[in-house]
């Protein structure tokens, strides 16, 4: 969630990581990678064995994109982290918001947790409207924004909007909620323009 750059999964005793390097790595939303990565030289044998018997690797393009990220991904993940800092401040404090899902504030539940593993956050998080709007009035705000893009693949440099419905994925527990939720990721833009954007689609959440 918050790329290698805010976390080390090693620090806290894991073993194998695996990550999107679509995401955040590269950086540009112009690539499809994953990456394995391991604390130990057996594993790393363990892992170029099965690597070797499957003939999974990666294209040459895609490590030169990856690489090419890398050069950019502390300057990309703080300005990640500054915009989406300000956007879901102003969103937690809109009416037509009950709750923002994204660990940086304060308030969010798992607030401590973040702060314990992680040293900063990404630009992805969950936005949950107040129980009295439809899901057409949801779609309504969603459709009409400018600087957001509608897209699944989020941690490129640009801003995500897409409607999700947790109760329809959840495996361990329930989603005990109903109400109308968007994932947004917030990208490199001026976060004063994703803003005024937002505020726009709650105009249009209003009207619905």
């Amino acid at each position: 969630w918050s790329s290698a750059y805010f976390c080390n999964p090693f620090a806290l005793g894991v073993d194998i990581v695996l990550e999107a390097g679509t995401k955040y790595l590269c950086g540009h939303s112009d690539a499809m990678l994953g990456t394995v990565t391991v604390s130990t030289e057996e594993q790393f044998q363990a892992l170029k064995g099965m690597q070797n018997t499957l003939g999974s690797r990666s294209g040459p393009d895609e490590a030169y994109l990856a690489l090419r990220g890398i050069r950019t991904l502390s300057v990309r993940m703080e300005r990640h982290q500054i915009n989406a800092l300000k956007v879901a401040e102003w969103l937690d404090a809109r009416p037509e918001v009950e709750r923002v899902l994204y660990p940086a504030l304060p308030s969010d539940p798992g607030h401590d947790l973040w702060k314990r593993d992680h040293t900063g956050a990404c630009g992805l998080f969950g936005v949950m409207l107040d129980k009295k709007f439809s899901k057409p009035a949801m779609c309504a705000m969603v459709d009409g924004l400018d600087l957001f893009g509608i897209g699944a693949s989020w941690g490129g440099f640009e801003s995500l909007a897409i409607p999700i419905a947790p109760a329809g994925s959840r495996t361990a527990t329930p989603w005990p909620h109903e109400n109308q939720m968007v994932r947004l990721h917030i990208g490199l833009e001026d976060p004063d323009d994703l803003i005024e954007d937002l505020e726009e689609g709650f105009g249009r959440l209003n009207a619905a």
